[in-house]
């Protein structure tokens, strides 16, 4: 008895011969209800109320079984039931009572009602039917917590009288058990057994639909003859009736059904035949409020007789049609001769019969109904597809302009007799879409020829082709559906297939045809008339492979448009832009976005990357108008985090917290002030532009208002146009200032900042500051690369001609080979100019050459070719400047890689590109390169003619290394490189300026505790002698710092000498030694007091320790 859902059929009797309740029989859902049922009804003066069902057996025809096991006979008299049908055997044991007995009939999968009293069987069946068909509706209501009592009538008593005078009730526990599950839907069935059996059985259902079948009815209504959709109807018809607690399920409920579904065919037939489906479901809501409402459980449980008949006459329109299931049209035919609510309702929205069934005629065509869901198959065009001409005839599409050849080459093979299809092959982003588009706008203007005129131009959606086809065989039937409407149009329709490679493999399974073997046969006789577009990758990769679809196909080649080109088609969809942003887009902005996207986006294709470019500075524009302007959200944004680190410094007592509060409290009320400045800047603005907008908007309201023209031409008009002028005016101060927060017109430097967001290329317009910074670059490196000046002008200079617009724009900004010995500053002036660029030298691009020794190194630069491993991967250099095209590459000690890597660096130093092992170009054309090299270092370190001018020397220099670089490098390579530049070795002078620098970083790094070293001139000598070798170059500098200084500020800090705030004097001392040996210097290290220098030492030092 495990199952919540078996329906049990229980009698009870005490020992001593009494009923519990009154007499009748009980139909309960559970055992758990029959315990409730018990406890309910057990009667005080019985003593203990029951808790417990100690023993439950199944007995069969006599036998007691136990797990399906005969393990005794029953030899009571309740037993004499006829085999197959189980009776449960309960005995409740309370105390004081010995036994209680009470019999439960079941069967596994049918369900009976209660056997009829003896003092029913001999009356007249159709008596006998009617009792049993009121069983059976309450066992159907019945909740899996209630029973249904049936009172028992005397032996002498009229069986009608007694059957309505105290009809079955339906009994309710007040404690339901949980976890049980209400019985699901059942259908009632004739048997033909013996009056005293003769009774309707409750048999499972899949379907949440229970009616009522009286015996006599005939038939059963079964999913199997019904469509998909139409079953949902029928099914959902009982639950519309039990919302609006209505015991019958009438014809009104399965109209809201239908109505009610999502894409449903009813409503698509009602629309066709002229109707608004909103009215209409809001009619028949009406006419349900109407109807009389029951209370209890019995909502939604009888099929009514007008719904019998609109099935019955649904069955005859399905025969009448030819069609082998009733479908959606077979039920909306049915209303019209509904006689009550259908009658009503075609009334009120003037419906004819004729009007429903041309509507259906128009949706349905010549399609018969052969399977359960051929409401897909339905207007396949309308689903799947988009009318391109009705768009261009409602003006959704946007021009096409520039792309004359490519349509007058459509044309013409549209126009052929057969294998009149054109597919448009060209890069993503350069038009094809748009040409299909510009070909239904020349439909609709009129401007083809006579074999064109008047047709429709559809574009199939393959993606809601294929998606929820579930079944095998689906997706194809949709296809057919939709081709069945191309061939039956007789040549009006064109249909237009974008991504027309997806067709190949579409659809295909373990012995089904996919899309592109459905649609030879069609377009090789010129049935269909079909425009396909596709990538050169995806032609060649899908389509080119199978030439038996290929040579269905004629080729239009789209190439990509000219810069010029693109302006022209920007200008063409200006105005579409404007009106969606509600902003001016000027002219310059239009041909920067053309230029710009050009020159600085790779990897994508015009008129896309320029079309993207004017659509997002807009936004932007839009954006700062609507919303708070950038300027003032950074503010807010820096003026919150520093209210939130004001209180959480609030509480801390310690100096250095308080000293940050003061600080803190003083750029904040800088802060404060600007942002109260801005926000009523801000504000005043765009109080002014709305004041334009509504203006403008209520001028152009006012010019179209025919019918007060002559007042408007003379009043109300001029004084807009006065008030106009005066807010543009007002608005036009702000801009001259040059304090407007606020612009409604795109420019070119908008163009300019949103192509440096996308790449991180600085092509914006040069601000004052950046042109003062950019002047004095120069003087910026030299402040980290020390005693190199050729070196550091050249690149300079070099960053100079990018930023003025006069680099080469086919090649790297620059690209150098720096030469020298170890140590005197090319890896240095690469940091530095990193640094410069991005304000961090992570943003280096540093390749150390050493790691491609060999041969095959040279596929991790570009990728490994395709079949090894790490080709998804891409090449370190390629795969970095893709996504980081602005960037300072730095190949370090190049001599040392094989001789095969150079052939990779000759397209990138001459043409600025280089292709990947995926076929992906890859632009250089903004980075600068950077190759360091310590070939011909002998000759820098051991210079013969010391008496010789610098200026001799370094040119002698520099032809030795050229000479010794030309026996490596060979002639193509060093031809392609932009600059030379040999570094000279640093001399003691120069070791000392970097002492200097490298002490700089030192006291960077202890400024958290706030110490100041001060580092007299002697111990600067003393560093730069100990740290100077010519052959090592700067290198053991930092060694010398950090062992001499780095190491006794360590010491002196642990032992408690120097404390956070203190200011340390490194100086030397000179230690005489005995013993006739020379004088020597050692730093020492000096804790001065407050506000002093070098000259005043408040201590006595604290001796370096050796």
């Amino acid at each position: 008895m495990s199952e919540a859902q078996d329906r049990l059929e229980i009698k009870f009797r005490l020992t001593d011969g009494s009923d519990i309740g009154p007499k009748s029989f009980l139909v309960v859902t559970s055992i758990a209800s029959l315990k409730e049922y018990i406890i309910a009804q057990w009667p005080k003066e019985k003593g203990n109320i029951p808790r417990t069902i100690k023993d439950v057996k199944l007995i069969s025809a006599g036998r007691i079984l136990e797990n399906n096991r005969t393990v005794g006979e029953c030899r009571s008299p309740l037993c004499d039931i006829p085999s197959g049908v189980m009776t449960m055997h309960v005995v409740v044991q309370p105390p004081p009572m010995e036994k209680e007995y009470s019999v439960v009939s079941r069967q596994s999968h049918y369900c009976y009602p209660p056997n009829l009293p003896l003092s029913l069987r001999p009356r007249i069946p159709k008596t006998c039917c009617s009792v049993v068909s009121e069983l059976c509706l309450l066992m159907a209501l019945a909740s899996s917590f209630a029973a249904v009592q049936v009172n028992v009538p005397p032996a002498d008593c009229a069986v009608g009288t007694a059957l309505f005078s105290r009809p079955p009730v339906c009994v309710n526990f007040s404690n339901k058990p949980g976890g049980l599950k209400p019985l699901n839907s059942l259908k009632l069935r004739r048997r033909d057994v013996g009056l005293a059996r003769r009774s309707d059985k409750f048999t499972r259902s899949s379907r949440s639909f229970r009616i009522r079948c009286e015996a006599a009815a005939g038939g059963r209504i079964t999913q199997t003859e019904f469509t998909e959709m139409a079953w949902q109807a029928i099914v959902a018809s009982p639950e519309v009736a039990k919302e609006n607690k209505h015991q019958i399920v009438e014809t009104e409920h399965l109209m809201k059904a239908l109505l009610e579904q999502k894409n449903g065919l009813a409503r698509r037939i009602f629309s066709k035949a002229g109707v608004d489906n909103t009215r209409l479901l809001e009619a028949t809501d009406k006419y349900i409020q109407r109807q009389p409402k029951v209370i209890g459980e019995s909502a939604g449980s009888m099929l009514g007789r007008d719904l019998e008949g609109l099935i019955q006459r649904a069955r005859e329109y399905k025969k009448e049609f030819g069609d082998s299931y009733i479908s959606v049209e077979h039920l909306v035919l049915g209303f019209t001769q509904d006689n009550r609510f259908g009658k009503q309702l075609f009334k009120d929205f003037q419906l004819s019969p004729k009007m429903l069934k041309d509507a259906v005629q128009a949706i349905r065509g010549h399609q018969t109904v052969i399977d359960q869901d051929p409401e897909g198959k339905y207007e396949a065009l309308e689903k799947y597809g988009k009318d391109l001409t009705a768009m261009a005839r409602a003006g959704k599409l946007d021009p096409v302009i520039g792309r004359d050849d490519e349509i007058r080459r459509c044309i013409q093979i549209l126009s052929r007799r057969t294998k009149n299809n054109p597919v448009l092959i060209g890069e993503p982003g350069v038009g094809k879409t748009a040409i299909s588009e510009g070909l239904a706008q020349r439909i609709v203007q009129g401007d083809v020829p006579q074999a064109l005129m008047n047709r429709r131009l559809i574009s199939l959606d393959m993606g809601a082709l294929i998606a929820g086809a579930k079944y095998r065989g689906e997706f194809e039937d949709r296809l057919k559906a939709v081709l069945k409407e191309v061939t039956d149009s007789d040549g009006q329709i064109i249909l237009f297939i974008d991504e027309i490679h997806t067709v190949v493999g579409a659809g295909a399974t373990n012995g089904a045809m996919d899309a592109g073997n459905l649609l030879k046969p069609m377009l090789g006789r010129g049935e269909l008339r079909c425009i396909g577009a596709t990538t050169l990758d995806e032609y060649r990769k899908y389509i080119e492979k199978d030439p038996a679809l290929e040579r269905r196909f004629q080729q239009v080649y789209v190439d990509q448009p000219t810069v010029e080109d693109t302006v022209s088609i920007l200008r063409g969809l200006r105005e579409r832009y404007e009106l969606h942003h509600g902003v001016r887009i000027s002219d310059s902005a239009l041909v920067e976005a053309a230029i710009l996207s050009d020159r600085y986006i790779s990897g994508r294709f015009l008129p896309d990357k320029a079309i993207d470019l004017v659509d997002e500075a807009a936004a932007k524009l839009k954006m700062e108008i609507t919303s708070k302007p950038t300027a003032l959200d950074e503010i807010n944004r820096a003026v919150l985090k520093l209210e939130m680190e004001r209180l959480s410094l609030t509480n801390d007592t310690d100096k250095a917290s308080k000293d940050r509060l003061n600080r803190l409290e003083a750029e904040l009320s800088l802060l404060k002030q600007r942002q109260a400045e801005l926000t009523e800047q801000w504000e005043h603005e765009k109080t002014v532009m709305t004041r334009i907008q509504s203006i403008k908007e209520e001028q152009a309201e006012r010019e179209y208002d025919l019918n007060r023209a002559a007042e408007l031409k003379y009043g109300s008009l001029n004084s807009l146009q006065r008030q106009l002028e005066t807010a543009e005016k007002e608005l036009d101060e702000y801009m001259r200032s040059g304090k407007s927060m606020l612009r409604e017109e795109v420019t070119g430097n908008d163009i300019a900042e949103i192509v440096s967001k996308w790449t991180g290329i600085p092509v914006s317009k040069l601000q004052q500051s950046e042109r003062e910074k950019l002047l004095h670059l120069e003087q910026e490196l030299h402040k980290r690369v020390v005693g190199q000046d050729p070196a550091v002008t050249a690149v300079a200079e070099a960053i100079q001609r990018s930023r003025a617009g006069l680099s080469d724009p086919h090649r790297p900004i620059a690209s150098f080979m720096f030469m020298g010995p170890t140590g005197v500053g090319k890896t240095e002036l690469a940091k530095a100019l990193a640094s410069y660029l991005f304000n961090t030298e992570e943003a280096l691009v540093r390749i150390d050459m050493s790691e491609y020794m060999e041969k095959h190194a040279v596929s991790r630069l570009i990728g490994a070719p395709p079949g090894y491993v790490g080709y998804e991967e891409g090449g370190q250099l390629t795969e970095t400047v893709r996504r980081r095209p602005y960037a300072v590459i730095l190949f370090d000690e190049i001599e040392k890689a094989h001789s095969d890597v150079f052939n990779v660096f000759l397209q990138i130093l001459d043409d600025g590109r280089v292709t990947d092992s995926q076929g992906r170009t890859v632009s250089f054309t903004n980075t600068v390169i950077i190759m360091t090299s310590n070939v011909g270092s002998q000759y820098i370190l051991n210079t013969e003619d010391d008496e010789a001018p610098k200026e001799m020397a370094y040119e002698t220099i520099k032809r030795r290394v050229m000479e010794a670089a030309r026996s490596i490098f060979r002639p193509e390579f060093m031809n392609r490189v932009d600059e030379y530049i040999v570094f000279q070795p640093l001399d003691r002078d120069q070791i000392s300026s970097i002492v200097r620098l490298q002490l700089e970083r030192v006291q960077k790094r202890i400024a958290d505790r706030k110490m100041k070293i001060q580092v007299s001139d002697a111990a600067v000598q003393l560093l730069g002698s100990l740290g100077y070798d010519p052959n090592y170059g700067a290198r053991p500098v930092k060694r010398v710092i950090q062992q001499y200084v780095e190491n006794e500020l360590a010491k002196g800090i642990l032992r408690g000498d120097f404390k956070d705030e203190d200011s340390v004097l490194i100086d030397t001392e000179v230690t005489a030694f005995s013993n006739g040996q020379l004088p020597q210097q050692k730093l020492v290290f000096r804790k001065l007091g407050s506000g002093s220098d070098i000259s005043s030492e408040s201590r006595e030092p604290f001796p370096q320790t050796t």
